[in-house]
This record gives C-alpha cells, structure tokens and sequence, in this order.
C-alpha cells in the first residue's frame, strides 16, 4: 500500500511537470520577426541607495533557511517511512 501512494504521488507531482516537446502545432513562420530583443546590462549600485526591491540576480544572495528546513523535513519524512517499512518487515506485519 505504501508503494502505490508513493507511485500516485510521483505521478500526480509528474503531472505538473511541464512538457518539452519539440513539436509544433503550427507550421513554422518563415519571415523574420519585428520584436526587438534586449540584453541585460550590469550595473553596480552603491549600497546605501539601492531600494528594497532586490532580487536575487542584484543580491547575489537570499535566504535559503526555508529551503534547507523543508528539504531536512521531508527527508527526515522519508528515512522514517523506510525505517517503519524495515521494521514492519522484520516483525512479520
């Protein structure tokens, strides 16, 4: 019972996984297009007159403690699962 919620929970995470397909539903356009692209440019800003809208390219950096304390939880999740499997196991449940 265990493996199939694993599997159901795979695929169901699977589902919203998006497709790379390298198909087209429409035929290729063959004229160039008139949408003007642009580049980033690097700009160094001083410290004390950068406003509060950072982001992670302009910081260099932002906090992962959210990050490190969900992946330790659902890994801690998954040793316990396969703990409780062996254990069951042994025990002849």
């Amino acid at each position: 019972m265990l493996t199939a919620t694993a599997a159901g929970t795979l695929l169901g995470a699977l589902w919203f996984v998006p497709s790379a397909n390298a198909t087209q539903d429409s035929p290729a356009r063959t004229e160039p297009s008139a949408q003007a692209t642009t580049q980033a440019r690097v700009t160094t800003t001083n410290a004390e007159t950068s406003t509060d809208d950072t982001r992670l390219a302009d910081t260099g950096s932002f906090d992962t403690t959210p990050y490190v304390v969900g992946g330790t939880l659902f890994l801690t999740l998954g040793a316990g699962f396969v703990v409780y499997s062996v254990r069951r196991e042994r025990l002849g449940f």
